[in-house]
């Protein structure tokens, strides 16, 4: 077992936006964090990479604990927000060596990873170009490229797709199956039901800050007693919405 989120109680200041959140993220797979805009996902998601501080509960992922030794937890995962973060100053070539330098990857074997990733997305030309160039798409992909680049435990995706041409998601949902096949876990939130139902392996449910329901298509559909109903029906039935 890779992540484990046990009993979360968390949010911003003194008001609790996560009601006693409880899931399982295993090695090998993908699973998909679901829900509404305003469900809870990217708080989530915050308490896991350690931007916020739970107010209950524990994260734990590999047996070290985040708040017990943040160090070798932080260590361990790579994430891709949902909002692309880059360094005005910086070019494309440094935002990638300084992820380098932060992870302490071997250069020349990290250099063959962001080559290969540059190519995929396009961005092999554009090296020495800095973020006031790049269109809200192309700086998502440079969020990825350096996401990818060191070999990690856990990998935090926020609504991924959001930015991306239809070319760009299919080359990042490629390379997702690729760290899965690797033995990374992979916590991927999205409100693009249609395609999570394609790619994950199984599903955490929640609304207003709350768990709805876990586990595979086939799992959801039997706890909903709604048989071969798409993921997008069971969650809006769920929720009476």
């Amino acid at each position: 077992m890779a992540l484990e989120v046990n009993n979360l109680v968390g949010g911003y200041s003194s008001i609790s936006v996560l009601k006693d959140i409880s899931f399982k993220v295993p090695s090998n797979s993908l699973v998909g964090l679901i829900g509404l805009n305003g469900a809870g996902k990217s708080t989530t998601i915050n308490h896991i990479i350690g931007l916020l501080k739970p107010m209950k509960g524990s994260i734990v992922l590999n047996g070290v604990s985040l708040q017990e030794d943040a160090g070798s937890y932080k260590e361990k995962i790579a994430y891709i927000p949902e909002i692309p973060v880059l360094y005005e100053e910086l070019t494309l070539k440094e935002h990638i060596e300084l992820t380098m330098m932060a992870y302490q990857l071997d250069k020349k074997v990290a250099w063959e990873k962001a080559d290969r990733y540059l190519k995929i997305f396009r961005l092999d030309n554009k090296l020495d170009w800095f973020p006031i160039n790049f269109s809200k798409g192309m700086k998502q992909k440079v969020m990825i490229v350096c996401a990818l680049l060191p070999d990690v435990d856990l990998l935090l995706v926020d609504e991924p797709f959001l930015g991306l041409d239809p070319l760009a998601t299919r080359d990042l949902l490629n390379l997702l199956d690729e760290e899965k096949r690797a033995g990374t876990a992979i916590l991927m939130s999205t409100h693009v039901l249609t395609t999570a139902q394609e790619v994950c392996d199984s599903f955490v449910m929640i609304d207003e800050g709350q768990m709805l329901a876990s586990g595979t298509l086939s799992d959801l559909q039997a706890q909903s007693n709604q048989p071969k109903s798409s993921l997008s029906d069971i969650y809006l039935n769920m929720t009476d919405k």
